[in-house]
């Protein structure tokens, strides 16, 4: 069987480029990696996936079974599918000539670095629903996570919701509607050997 073509981003880097790059602590040093900010999302997400896989193998050391390999590859074709420049996002600015926005992909990376600071919280999926490419208009945030097995899930997902909006309202104009959350999958978990 053939392996699957690989995965380029919109500047022609493959992830198994960055991921290698990563791996060897970003040296030497490359500027064509280190001033392209798709690039730069994109070690972001897979440092975080990266601590991630190093928290799982700690559970596994003390009995808890890592979660499928499915879970994972779903939460990195999340990460690449969201990290593309998407659209601009306007900023407003008093000068009528001026224009500046921030990219899609830019807020969606500052909404995932949000669960660096939720312990037992993985943010999967992220979509900004509406017409965020215009300054008023209403946007929805659809966010999936998932969330430590024995953490409080409503409590992760109000927390969640909190340090998102927060994030949003300092760093973009967004006129956000609502932030939707959900729960999609459990990590972590020990079945009991009745369960086995």
């Amino acid at each position: 069987m053939n392996d699957p073509a690989p995965i380029a981003l919109d500047c022609g880097k493959t992830i198994e480029e960055l991921s290698d790059y990563l791996n060897a602590d970003r040296t030497p040093y490359d500027p064509s990696i280190e001033s392209c900010p798709e690039c730069l999302n994109e070690l972001r997400a897979l440092a975080r996936v990266s601590r991630l896989s190093r928290d799982l193998i700690a559970q596994e050391a003390a009995d808890l079974p890592a979660p499928p390999d499915s879970w994972m590859q779903a939460i990195l074709s999340d990460i690449h599918r969201e990290m593309r420049a998407g659209r601009d996002l306007p900023i407003h600015h008093p000068d009528p000539r001026v224009r500046i926005s921030v990219t899609e992909g830019a807020v969606r990376a500052l909404i995932r670095d949000v669960d660096d600071d939720i312990e037992g919280l993985i943010v999967g999926r992220c979509e900004l629903i509406g017409a965020a490419d215009r300054l008023g208009a209403p946007v929805r945030v659809h966010l999936t996570a998932s969330a430590l097995w024995g953490r409080s899930v409503p409590e992760l997902s109000a927390t969640l919701r909190d340090l998102v909006s927060a994030a949003l309202s300092r760093h973009t104009e967004l006129e956000i509607a609502g932030i939707d959350v959900t729960i999609a999958d459990l990590h972590g978990y020990a079945p009991t050997e009745e369960e086995r």
